[in-house]
């Protein structure tokens, strides 16, 4: 059990440290780039090898908000995993732009009756037939 918890505890530390290299790396003009892209290129192997979704995470826009709890999980994902929840929102944010522009607000109409009306109605109405003659109540 403490080799597992060592291992794990390496692991994760190393997961970050590869994230960190990835984050912080910028080009510079004072190098060659072919240098600079070789170095991007085995810090992205790397990645690849670990199988690491969370340098593809904080690379994800500000605006998808709501995917800041894949930051969080502890469960581990895959490529494929991220890039399904990937689409799904993409998915998901097209169809809100295409509903938001065609959706109509729905208004409703409050109608209170008159009363003076309906009082009147009655009032007129009440014991007499269409002919005038007036009606027997039992």
């Amino acid at each position: 059990m403490l080799f597992y918890l060592t291992t794990s505890s390496l692991d994760v530390s190393f997961k970050k440290f590869i994230v960190g290299k990835f984050l912080d790396y910028k080009t510079v003009d004072l190098k060659s780039i072919t240098s600079q892209v070789q170095k991007l290129q085995i810090i992205l192997h790397e990645i690849h090898a670990e199988n690491m979704v969370a340098t593809r995470i904080e690379k994800i826009p500000p605006l998808w908000k709501d995917l800041n709890y894949l930051k969080h999980k502890r469960k581990e994902m895959g490529f494929e995993d991220l890039i399904i929840k990937l689409r799904i929102e993409e998915d998901n944010r097209i169809s809100e732009i295409k509903i938001g522009s065609t959706m109509l607000e729905a208004k409703a109409k409050l109608v209170e009756p008159n009363s003076n009306i309906s009082k009147k109605r009655k009032r007129q109405g009440f014991g007499e037939n269409k002919k005038g003659k007036t009606a027997v109540k039992f």
